[in-house]
């Protein structure tokens, strides 16, 4: 069975993290994950504080977000931070308004930015929703966005439950990623027609499938995030961490 490291996505405790922004990442850290996808600290604390706090928490920064639906992106800013808070990786998500003129626009623009990070040894990353899986003049939105982007520039960040929720099967829609998908976001989802998030191994999904493509494809971290939750965050994050452990998918 394959292994990997685990990280997990703040967005996941981003009220917990207003109201105690350490000692929520301390709870998280407590459960046993080894890293996190982490923006610029909170108003107050300097970049080298939040690095110190995660060096003694042993959260290894692995990826920032470049923001939602923009990309109105300095590279320069955000490799200067992740050169001094540690990662290499920078993800964002678009819209489209359903127009194939503005999906290459967008996968031209992400070239470009791509480009530029690489130029500072960073790798960007494109995460996708459900809304990529519609198709435009017959053709996938996200088969689109892969065709059209430059695999060495843009590489992804894939979501399991969003392939779900947008009609692909997570795993066979990653086989098609080879050396293009570093980070997995793994997220589950409960049965019915709700479709509502679920801790990882209390859903739908098939993780020990999911985790065999991807080694195969050459992921390198899994990625926990649970948008919403019927528990307590942090209840959910345990529990995700506990399964994840259960199915042997962790490094020890």
């Amino acid at each position: 069975m394959p292994t990997f490291p685990i990280a997990f996505q703040p967005y996941t405790i981003q009220k917990q993290l207003a109201e105690d922004y350490a000692g929520s990442l301390e709870r998280v850290a407590a459960i046993g994950y080894q890293g996190v996808e982490i923006g610029m600290p909170p108003e107050g604390m300097k970049i080298s504080q939040l690095k110190a706090l995660l060096d003694r928490l042993g959260l290894q920064v692995i990826n920032t977000w470049g923001g939602f639906n923009s990309l109105n992106i300095d590279a320069e800013q955000i490799s200067d931070y992740l050169d001094e808070v540690g990662g290499s990786f920078i993800t964002v998500s678009l819209l489209f308004d359903g127009t194939l003129d503005d999906v290459l626009n967008k996968t031209q623009q992400m070239n470009r930015i791509g480009e530029a990070f690489r130029r500072r040894g960073k790798q960007f990353l494109y995460h996708n929703h459900d809304w990529e899986f519609k198709r435009i003049d017959g053709e996938v939105i996200m088969d689109i966005l892969l065709r059209e982007t430059d695999p060495e520039l843009v590489k992804m960040e894939i979501d399991t439950y969003w392939v779900k929720r947008g009609g692909e099967d997570p795993a066979d829609y990653l086989s098609k990623l080879q050396n293009r998908c570093p980070l997995l976001h793994i997220k589950d989802m409960e049965a019915g027609e709700e479709q509502f998030f679920a801790e990882i191994g209390e859903g739908i999904l098939d993780f020990t499938k999911i985790s065999k493509v991807a080694e195969a494809i050459g992921t390198q971290w899994l990625v926990v995030e649970q948008d919403q939750s019927r528990r307590d965050p942090f209840e959910s994050l345990a529990i995700s961490y506990r399964n994840l452990r259960n199915l042997d998918l962790i490094n020890r």
